[in-house]
């Protein structure tokens, strides 16, 4: 009796998975978010503070969690969990002021590789940036989030985060 092997690699599976799971729990946050948490807050500085909190603590891989706000053409944090940050950001310098300057989303796998990164902490690996408007559409700042790993955001998080991002100013 012949006997055949296959072989199958199941990294793919794995990877689709991680993203299946990654998606799901992102969606329960925006619903958690958005029916209950800051249903009754119209400030948007409560609702940064608890957007920032929540995605923190959910998300074991966000090493740094937090906003900066363009003020008289300065880059300054806001509301942010992690270690102590850099309180404002060289001009057109790093990933934050490249979020601002191309008013999109930024993924940095290996944020040493990133032309002027900004090292507010040695610690960080990579990093996603996503601009933050307005209930006007005006561009006021970004969302940054670091990780101590590399290649750890990809479009799941852009998706999610961009949408999560709309609850500020609804």
């Amino acid at each position: 009796m012949e006997m055949h092997c296959t072989f199958v690699s199941f990294e793919p599976i794995f990877i689709v998975m991680d993203k299946v799971k990654k998606s799901k729990r992102y969606e329960r946050i925006f619903h958690q978010l958005r029916d209950g948490l800051l249903l009754n807050c119209e400030d948007p500085e409560s609702r940064m503070a608890t957007i920032v909190a929540l995605l923190h603590h959910k998300f074991e891989y966000f090493f740094w969690t937090g906003f900066y706000f363009l003020v008289d053409d300065r880059l300054l944090v806001r509301s942010y969990q992690g270690p102590v940050a850099c309180m404002e950001l060289a001009k057109d310098k790093g990933v934050c002021w490249a979020g601002i300057n191309q008013g999109a989303t930024i993924v940095v796998d290996d944020v040493e590789q990133f032309p002027d990164h900004i090292a507010c902490s040695s610690l960080s690996k990579s990093e996603i940036v996503l601009p933050l408007r307005d209930s006007s559409g005006k561009l006021i700042g970004v969302l940054d989030v670091d990780s101590k790993d590399h290649n750890s955001f990809d479009e799941v998080d852009a998706e999610w985060l961009e949408k999560i991002l709309v609850l500020i100013y609804r």
